[in-house]
């Protein structure tokens, strides 16, 4: 069994991330700042269930920090790094773009240091299918992203070319997994599918930027989790779309599923489309299927009714969260 760091392990995918890896009998160390960027009831509420593994080891720290970082390199012996912790949200990041370049890029930095010190050669990277924006789809890794259109994928760039550098320099062993749209149970309250459920569910009307016929490769978070496990095989230094695959579905359709689930009709105020936005995603998931074995299992449907029987089970202090 080997020690994992999962930075942002109080985050969605992470936590998700975390609890696979506790379940197979690996020890996981996981740190997260806990900042307050949405309800962070949610974000304790994922912590509590991994608290109650005994192989997990929790440190409130930020990857900002070089200093609490090398502690934690000191203190135990890492197999290796999964880079989960990050700024999220592509409309946030045009007001407070400073922080996404100080967490998404700086805080990669210090955590390739920290590897390059202490022996530890593998890295899994989160990053985003926010930087294929304006790109002809299905979206390859071929793709040169070089016109990212909001800080966020901005930030998410300079962290992966970053770890391209360690890994020319120092060999290390990066693998940059780019997720597409990922919704599950106690996902993010600004992610469009836990918005679409609260509103329809308390009879709210609910904000849809366009006229809703944009669409999405939706992944369900179980098999994003399954997918930033496998690329923790020695790879070198590769990039892996981890998305529906040729599966872009709209968020017309989703409101109609959740709709369907909950048996209400939603109540929508259309708003003008966001510029910084993405009209489709669509992911090529050819190379990760070739190289790591990995396919998405979980059909979107159902993973939508899925997160509209977590909510109903949640929903007593679920409906004071803000969305």
């Amino acid at each position: 069994m080997s020690t994992y760091l999962v930075t942002g392990v109080a985050g969605f995918i992470a936590s998700k991330t975390a609890e696979f890896f506790l379940k197979d009998g690996h020890t996981v160390v996981g740190v997260d700042n806990m900042n307050d960027y949405y309800d962070v009831r949610l974000k304790q509420h994922r912590l509590d269930s991994l608290k109650t593994e005994s192989n997990f080891e929790f440190h409130q720290l930020d990857i900002e920090s070089e200093p609490d970082l090398k502690k934690l390199f000191e203190q135990h012996r890492i197999e290796g790094v999964l880079n989960l912790g990050a700024r999220a949200g592509v409309r946030y990041s045009l007001e407070n773009p400073h922080v996404y370049m100080t967490t998404n890029a700086m805080g990669t930095l210090n955590l390739l240091e920290c590897m390059r010190h202490h022996d530890v050669e593998k890295m899994v990277l989160a990053s985003t299918s926010s930087l294929y924006a304006g790109q002809e789809m299905p979206f390859t890794e071929k793709l040169p992203v070089n016109t990212p259109i909001s800080p966020y994928a901005a930030s998410k760039k300079a962290a992966e070319v970053m770890g391209y550098s360690y890994h020319n320099l120092f060999d290390l062993d990066i693998s940059v997994v780019r997720y597409f749209t990922v919704f599950g149970p106690c996902g993010r309250p600004d992610m469009s599918i836990f918005r679409f459920i609260k509103w329809i569910a308390e009879g709210t009307p609910m904000e849809l930027f366009g006229d809703g016929t944009q669409s999405r490769d939706f992944t369900y978070v179980d098999d994003i989790a399954r997918g930033t496990i496998a690329a923790l095989k020695p790879i070198g230094y590769e990039i892996f779309n981890l998305g529906g695959g040729n599966n872009p579905i709209s968020l017309n359709q989703i409101i109609q599923w959740i709709e369907e689930s909950l048996g209400k009709k939603a109540i929508i105020e259309n708003k003008p489309f966001h510029k910084a936005d993405m009209k489709s995603t669509w992911a090529d998931i050819s190379k990760v299927d070739e190289l790591l074995g990995w396919k998405p299992q979980v059909d979107i449907k159902e993973g939508v009714e899925n997160c509209v029987q977590w909510y109903r089970e949640n929903q007593s202090w679920l409906k004071d969260i803000k969305v």
